[in-house]
């Protein structure tokens, strides 16, 4: 199993933290979210680890990670960060979003899981968005899933509760197969195209995944309650700063 964790972003939302240092390397109770991450991963015995780096990538400092780099990262998005280590899409593959920790039991569930294309999504979604705003629909996005637990729509602009069966969260694993039916669907995508009304570097992950679904290879929503955290502006880094040792 290898991981491949997505930091090449400019986390704008999250200044001024970010002004000289990746989301990823935004500390949280003192240290690094890619440390919290590293942790789960390595008690997991997931020690072949693959940073996408981007902006500040000299801030990602942490040793014993392979880095892959984004040099296009002010121009481009997920999607086009993690094709820039397509070759290391083969085998076993976890992708994990920087800006996410996330408990064992969490990573266990996805690792569990003979999908070829598989993701976390949490049941318990609205509890964590009221704590973070008033009203949850203004950043949470659709989900739907049919009787089998395979995800039929992700990514788009809900509007109401009703239309969010449970909240995307940025880990996703892929097998052997999963890897090689991203790589060439990918690669036939077309680069002239709109994906959600975005540009082909510029396409959301929920895109891409929606647009793997729309052509026939199911994704696995492994469902999931709690037990993970998003750090998107400086407010999450105060309202969570109980409920990080629990991550621990």
């Amino acid at each position: 199993m290898k991981a491949i964790i997505l930091a090449a972003g400019q986390g704008t939302r999250l200044r001024p933290m970010t002004d000289d240092r990746p989301k990823a390397m935004v500390e949280a109770n003192g240290r690094p979210l890619l440390a919290w991450q590293l942790d789960v991963l390595g008690r997991a015995g997931i020690k072949d680890i693959v940073v996408v780096t981007g902006y500040c990538e000299e801030a990602i400092n942490i040793p014993g990670l392979r880095k892959c780099h984004n040099p296009r990262f002010q121009e481009t998005n997920m999607v086009a960060s993690l094709f820039c280590a397509e070759d290391e899409l083969q085998d076993d593959v976890l992708i994990v979003y920087g800006d996410i920790v996330f408990e064992s039991p969490i990573l266990d569930a996805i690792l569990a899981c003979k999908a070829p294309l598989a993701t976390t999504i949490d049941k318990d979604w609205e509890d964590l968005w009221r704590l973070r705003m008033e009203d949850p629909l203004l950043d949470a996005e659709t989900l739907k899933i049919d009787s089998e637990g395979f995800i039929l729509e992700l990514g788009r602009k809900p509007k109401s509760v009703d239309e969010i069966e449970g909240q995307y969260m940025g880990l996703i694993k892929l097998t052997n197969e999963g890897c090689q039916t991203v790589r060439r669907h990918y690669n036939a995508l077309d680069r002239t195209a709109r994906y959600e009304d975005r540009s082909f570097d510029q396409m959301f992950m929920t895109s891409f995944l929606q647009s793997l679904i729309d052509n026939g290879h199911p994704l696995r929503a492994v469902e999931v309650a709690g037990g993970w955290l998003e750090f998107d502006a400086p407010p999450d880094l105060a309202l969570f700063k109980d409920r990080l040792p629990s991550l621990s």
